[in-house]
C-alpha cells in the first residue's frame, strides 16, 4: 500500500493540534503553581506564559548614586589584591595549558594550586 503525501500532511498536522493543547495544559498548570506560590518561582523566566516580555526593571537616580559609590569604595590595596590574584590564577593556567588546549579537570586543579 502506498502513502499519499496528503495523508501525511494530514497526520502531521493532528499531531500538532495534540501537541499544543498539552502544552496548553501545562502552561496552565505552571500559572495555576506559580499562583499559589505567590511569584513566578526561583529562575524567573525571561517571556511570560502569554508570550509577553517581562515589564522592564527601572532603577531610581537615588539607587544609581548608592551602586556608584560603592563601587569607588575599593581600596587600593583591595584592587591590587584582586589584580595579583588574577594574575596568579591566570598564570597557573597557562602552565597548565601548553600548546594544547586543557581539560576542564586540569584548569581546575591549576586554579585550586595555584590559590
Amino acid at each position: 500500500m502506498t502513502r499519499h503525501a496528503g495523508t501525511d500532511q494530514d497526520f502531521l498536522a493532528m499531531a500538532l493540534v495534540g501537541y499544543e493543547a498539552q502544552k496548553a495544559k501545562i502552561n496552565a498548570a505552571i500559572a495555576e503553581i506559580q499562583a499559589q506560590l505567590g511569584h513566578r518561582g526561583p529562575g524567573r523566566p525571561r517571556v511570560a506564559a502569554d508570550g509577553a516580555a517581562p515589564a522592564k526593571r527601572v532603577m531610581s537616580a537615588a539607587a544609581r548614586r548608592r551602586i556608584a559609590a560603592a563601587q569607588r569604595k575599593l581600596s587600593a590595596a583591595g584592587r591590587k589584591a584582586i589584580i595579583e590574584a588574577t594574575r596568579k590564577r591566570w598564570a597557573a593556567y597557562r602552565k597548565v595549558s601548553g600548546k594544547k588546549k586543557p581539560t576542564a579537570k586540569a584548569r581546575k586543579a591549576a586554579v585550586a594550586a595555584a590559590s
